[in-house]
Order: structure tokens, then C-alpha cells, then sequence
């Protein structure tokens, strides 16, 4: 029987790069694809971000796989008004993805087009583990036309739960980073994870690092780190800024994982409407999530080793696109590594 993926193309750039990449999937396996509106589409057709009926799908899917949300004429100040981030969040506490995880292994052919000197880069294989669903992003919010909010809050059993994802996934060493000399979720944070570790990974190397030490390192000697693990908003920036050493944030793939339910797949990327429609859009980061959702959405490992095998293949080979400083399109970009499949 073909896996059933749910596909969320999105906005910008999300169709440009999603076709390609389920021609690319058709060429490794038989999946069974089944599209729906997502994020600033969904905005326009429904008055919101995330139909309750597109969240049912994805729940019955073996895996949701998703190209990118948002653009300039979704954007707005106004708390009344539906963002397509919105649709984002609603997904990862929909389907219960409490754990998002993005991997940074700079490619060697890449090396020289990391804004960072080849020598600090090279050999850097790290894993960023980041809490998905509590934190400053999901916690109460008020507004006033004086004042806002945003609280911060934090379980013992969320921490643990992200805790043990990065402990397992750990090869030597995790870095838990939080601001502990200031935050009270963050004390937390330290604690509890320091307690799982002395209870059930005491094998595996353990080190506290405050977020802005953290973002120094990542820049000065990223090979540093293994696997580092941290709550949701530091997450979302350090990731962002890890993504810089492969080259482009264009390269970048990742996974959110949960319970018993499908993984949510995509592109750390955003929608890029300024190239929208110009056929100029790196489908590479696309292609890498795919080969995440094969492995662990789907358990195919030796599928998803075959599409980052070709994706390397096509750029040891020379190919590059705008953002990588070539002048390859989607296109050419899909042709590439579908001869190195």
C-alpha cells in the first residue's frame, strides 16, 4: 500500500519548490499525495490559515510534507487579522509536534560559500533539538494601545519530554542552552534537564550554555557542538543563524516530530515572494526535508540516503543556484539531481 502524504504548498516560492519535489519522491517510492490550501492561500480562500478540515487530513496522513507560508500582503500589526504563521503553530499543536529538529552539516562543496572562513566551518556536524510547542510563541498574550505581553511558561514535563529527544539523538555531547542568569523558566529548564541526565544519560556529555554565549560559539567554532537543545524561541534564532554556515539558509531542512501521529516536513526557508514566479527558487532545502520525511516519517532510510546522496552528488558535480552564487534555476536545480539519483 503507497504512504499517504498530505502536501501543503503554501505561499511564494511553497508551489515552485513543491512540485519538483514530489516529482523527486515519485522517482524513489509510490506515495499517494493529496494537496490542500495552507498559510496565506488558505488566508485568502477561507478567512483563515488552517481549516479545521486540512487539520484532519494531515492527521490521517502518514506524513505531512510543507514549502513555505507567507508574503507582504498578509502582513499586519493588527491582533484581529489571521497571520499564516498562525496556520504554522496551529499545525505543530494540531498534530502534537513538540520536537523540531534541523540538522547543519556544511557540505564540502559548499565550504567556500559560507560568508565564514572555510577553516571555521569545515567538519561541523551538529543537531539543533528545539521545544516546538510551549514557550514564549504559545503562552497567553494580551494588548493594549499601550502595552503587550507574551508569557513565557514552561512544564517540567515539557522539558523533559524535548530533554530526552536530544539526549537520544546525541553522539557525544549536548549543549542545553537557555538564560538561566536571568529567565525562571530558564532556571527550570537547567534543572530538569540536568536531573534526566544524571538519572538516565549520564554516558552522554552534558554542558549548560547561556543563549548569547551559544550564538558567539556557533559563528567562532561551531564544530563545538553535537547536539544542541533549547526552548522554542531560542531555537528559532539560533537555527537560523546555524543555517548561515552551510552557505544559504536555502540548504537547510527540517523535521518536527511528536507522538504517535505523522512528522511535519519542510524547508527552514521562508517563502521568498520577491522571486516568486521567476523560477529562480533553491529547491535543495525542499529535497533535503523530503529525504528527513522518508527517514523519519516514513522509516525508508535507504530512500532518503539516496535523495542527500544525489543532492550532493549534483553540487560536487558544480551546480549552483543564485543564493549558492551560480546561476541555476529550479529547474536546472531539479534536472541536477534527478541524474545523480
Amino acid at each position: 500500500m503507497a504512504y499517504r502524504i498530505v502536501t501543503l504548498p503554501g505561499d511564494g516560492i511553497g508551489p515552485e519548490i513543491m512540485a519538483p519535489t514530489l516529482e523527486l519522491l515519485r522517482a524513489v517510492g509510490e506515495f499517494e499525495f493529496e494537496q490542500h490550501l495552507f498559510g496565506g492561500a488558505c488566508i485568502d480562500a477561507h478567512g483563515v490559515a488552517l481549516t479545521d478540515e486540512v487539520l484532519d487530513a494531515c492527521r490521517r496522513a502518514d506524513a505531512v510534507l510543507l514549502a513555505a507560508v507567507g508574503g507582504p500582503r498578509w502582513d499586519t500589526t493588527d491582533p484581529g487579522r489571521p497571520r499564516p504563521e498562525q496556520g504554522l503553530l496551529g499545525l505543530r499543536k494540531g498534530l502534537g509536534l513538540y520536537a523540531n529538529l534541523r540538522p547543519v552539516k556544511p557540505l564540502p562543496a559548499l565550504y567556500d560559500a559560507s560568508p565564514l572562513r572555510r577553516e571555521r566551518i569545515e567538519g561541523t556536524d551538529l543537531l539543533v533539538v528545539r521545544e516546538l510547542t510551549g514557550g514564549i510563541y504559545f503562552g497567553e498574550k494580551t494588548r493594549t494601545e499601550t502595552s503587550a505581553s507574551d508569557l513565557c511558561s514552561y512544564t517540567t514535563a515539557e522539558i523533559e519530554r524535548i530533554a530526552r529527544t536530544a539526549f537520544e539523538a546525541a553522539r557525544a555531547k549536548v549543549s542545553s542552552v537557555d538564560k538561566a542568569n536571568v529567565l525562571e523558566t530558564s532556571r527550570l529548564w537547567r534543572e530538569v534537564v540536568g536531573a534526566l541526565h544524571s538519572r538516565e544519560y549520564p554516558h552522554v556529555a552534558l554542558e549548560h550554555v547561556l543563549v548569547d554565549n551559544a550564538a558567539m560559539q556557533l559563528v567562532s567554532s561551531p564544530r563545538h557542538f553535537d547536539v544542541i537543545l533549547t526552548e522554542n524561541m531560542f531555537g528559532d534564532i539560533l537555527s537560523d543563524e546555524a543555517a548561515m554556515l552551510t552557505g544559504s539558509i536555502g540548504m537547510l531542512p527540517s523535521a518536527s516530530l511528536g507522538g504517535d501521529g505523522p512528522g511535519l516536513f519542510e524547508p527552514v526557508h521562508g517563502s521568498a515572494p520577491d522571486i516568486a514566479g521567476t523560477g529562480a527558487a533553491n529547491p535543495l532545502a525542499m529535497f533535503l526535508s523530503a529525504a528527513m520525511l522518508l527517514r523519519h516519517g516514513l522509516g525508508l532510510a535507504s530512500e532518503s540516503a539516496a535523495v542527500e546522496s544525489a543532492v550532493q552528488g549534483a553540487l560536487d558535480a558544480g551546480l549552483r543556484t543564485a543564493d549558492l552564487g551560480g546561476e541555476a534555476g529550479t529547474a536546472d536545480a531539479t534536472r541536477a539531481v534527478l541524474e545523480h539519483l
